[in-house]
């Protein structure tokens, strides 16, 4: 469902006629095609939303395509190296179980695989894998029917370890319209398998997500839907924004197309980005104010409550030299501003490289070209990533060298700093986190927001791991190496913790002096597993009270970012 979707809309989005012409663009970047897709035996080729391009451990990058790879052409999953050697990590073949068309790309999780989907498509229903760094891949088919059928986008590994995604099809397919498979689904799936729905998408509250999902700094998932909603006709309504817990709670969050001739955007086609500013930033693939049948897409802003801010119109400058009809969504680099691309437009009409500031300046950087003698690459429609030596990296649906034209991988080089990043940006005192970066041998300090950690290995050149220290709070990391300081490029989120209380031990109706880390929002504190009152004093200090029938035990503090377990018990004399 989800390819003939995109291909309907690629169509439409490149029938816009337009002219060409000359757009000034920053010139403190460099663009360079590092791999032409299609030339040699194997290759995979024409990647596609929404592809999303991994950091592995070893620093290299990761992603899959749908078709390619070395059995049958059913699609191929790739490393390749900042510097531009590719090689394929595994080929899908349908003929030993797999399932086909691995549009989604892949995600990295804390177990060191990578996490991805095979959309299915004609063939079946799609499954769920993770895929080791050397290949060897573990299917889930969980999928079909209520379950969910289609998964366009990998999951995302949620703040209890969880991953979380989104089927295209499948689920309710009693009230959905367009096409015949259903509205889709959110689920959860565990490290080792175990699946469950979620969510069941209902048309009026969304329908038929291509997008990831993202995880808040709140340890709840935002994300978008291509169709669905109350408002709007194009395809059926145009997309919401919706907010998910854990447990399966869904708010929807703005419904696109609220406003007349959808100024306000319509139909997303990727995920949400959660900037520094903690708000949610995006695009649509049309709607807004620039020229064209369909209007040509908006870069907008929402925050965490749902007040929605459209940034920027595409094609709002003469012939479209600003871009058109964006498929990817949006990085934040580590200079703050946003880097997306568009399908269609600019100077030649074959999508563009942008850069948006948070508050809506936009500069076009780079003109994709297909012209003789500089076959460039053409169509781009996965989003941006940024690898941790600050350059970013991107891939495209065609052009290039080979015959055909398949498709280039490239890197937009913005004199950017290197960084360090977190495979996962949360986690408990006491907790091993996982850093990605590169010059990390001869590491000798790691910091947490300024607190030394005791306890760091460097495992490699680019990862090393480190445990939270006592008494740290939310801030961010910083690896000193020989070459100099590095600094992740978000802030590392203290989860829940109970580090002390006091006193240690005393009769039901002792005040218990509970000391930890993010506490705000705690719901419940249990003494032994009996439900106490208490009184959230800060966000590291809770007072409660040892309740009528607690036994010597654990006490527990239940919070919005998980439940925090003291280390020793409470003696209940």
């Amino acid at each position: 469902m989800k390819s003939r979707y995109v291909r309907q809309i690629q169509a439409l989005a490149l029938s816009v006629v337009m002219l060409a012409a000359s757009y000034t663009a920053l010139h403190a970047q460099t663009y360079n095609v590092l791999y032409n897709f299609g030339n040699a035996t194997c290759d995979p080729f024409e990647p596609q939303v929404s592809g999303i391009i991994a950091q592995g451990r070893d620093g290299n990058l990761y992603s899959t395509t749908a078709v390619g790879g070395c059995d049958g052409s059913n699609g191929a999953a790739f490393k390749i190296t900042p510097k531009g050697k590719l090689t394929v990590v595994y080929s899908f073949n349908h003929a030993i179980g797999d399932q086909i068309l691995a549009v989604g790309g892949l995600t990295l999780g804390t177990d060191g695989a990578f996490w991805g989907t095979n959309e299915g498509g004609e063939l079946g229903p799609g499954n769920i894998f993770k895929l080791s760094a050397a290949g060897k891949e573990t299917r889930f088919s969980v999928l079909g029917g209520a379950n969910g059928v289609d998964p366009v986008a990998p999951p995302v590994q949620g703040m209890d370890g969880n991953f979380y995604g989104t089927t295209t099809g499948g689920g309710n397919t009693k009230i959905c319209t367009y096409g015949n498979g259903g509205c889709g689904t959110i689920y959860k799936i565990t490290p080792s398998g175990k699946f469950k729905v979620i969510y069941t998408f209902d048309q009026t509250n969304g329908a038929n997500p291509d997008d990831p999902l993202v995880l808040g700094t709140d340890g709840n998932f935002y994300g978008t839907t291509v169709l669905g909603g109350t408002f709007g006709k194009i395809f059926e309504n145009s997309g919401v924004v919706f907010r998910i817990t854990p447990s399966g709670k869904y708010t929807v969050l703005y419904v696109f197309c609220s406003q007349t001739n959808c100024t306000d955007g319509a139909n997303p086609l990727d995920g949400l980005v959660q900037a520094t500013d903690g708000n949610f930033y995006g695009t649509t693939e049309y709607g807004g104010t620039g020229t064209g049948g369909f209007r040509q897409g908006v870069v907008f802003k929402i925050t965490p409550a749902g007040k929605f801010t459209v940034l920027y119109n595409f094609c709002s400058l003469a012939s479209c030299t600003d871009g058109s009809n964006p498929y990817g969504g949006l990085v934040q680099a580590t200079d703050g501003n946003f880097y997306g691309t568009t399908l269609a437009g600019g100077a030649n009409n074959f999508g563009t490289i942008f850069q948006i500031t948070p508050k809506g300046n936009y500069t076009v950087l780079h003109s994709f070209q297909n012209t003789t003698g500089s076959l460039l690459g053409e169509y781009p429609e996965v989003t941006l990533m940024q690898n941790t030596n600050g350059t970013l990296y991107g891939d495209t649906y065609a052009g290039g060298t080979a015959v055909g034209g398949l498709g280039v991988f490239y890197s937009l080089d913005l004199k950017l700093k290197p960084f360090v990043s977190m495979v996962a940006w949360y986690g408990a005192v006491g907790q091993t986190i996982e850093i990605l970066g590169q010059g990390l041998k001869g590491t000798t300090a790691v910091s947490f927001n300024g607190t030394a950690a005791t306890t760091f290995t460097v495992v490699s050149d680019t990862y090393l791991t480190a445990a939270v220290p006592a008494r740290t709070t939310p801030g961010f990391v910083t690896v000193t190496t020989p070459g100099g300081k590095l600094t992740s490029n978000r802030k590392f989120r203290v989860l829940s913790s109970i580090v002390s209380f006091s006193p240690t031990s005393g009769p039901v109706g002792t005040q218990v002096t509970i000391n930890g880390t993010s506490f705000t929002g705690a719901t419940k504190v249990t003494f032994g597993g009996v439900k106490a009152t208490f009184t959230l004093n800060s966000d590291t200090m809770i007072t409660a009270t040892v309740p009528t029938g607690a036994k010597t035990g654990k006490i527990q503090v239940t919070t919005p970012l998980g439940t925090a377990t003291s280390s020793q018990d409470f003696t209940v004399t």
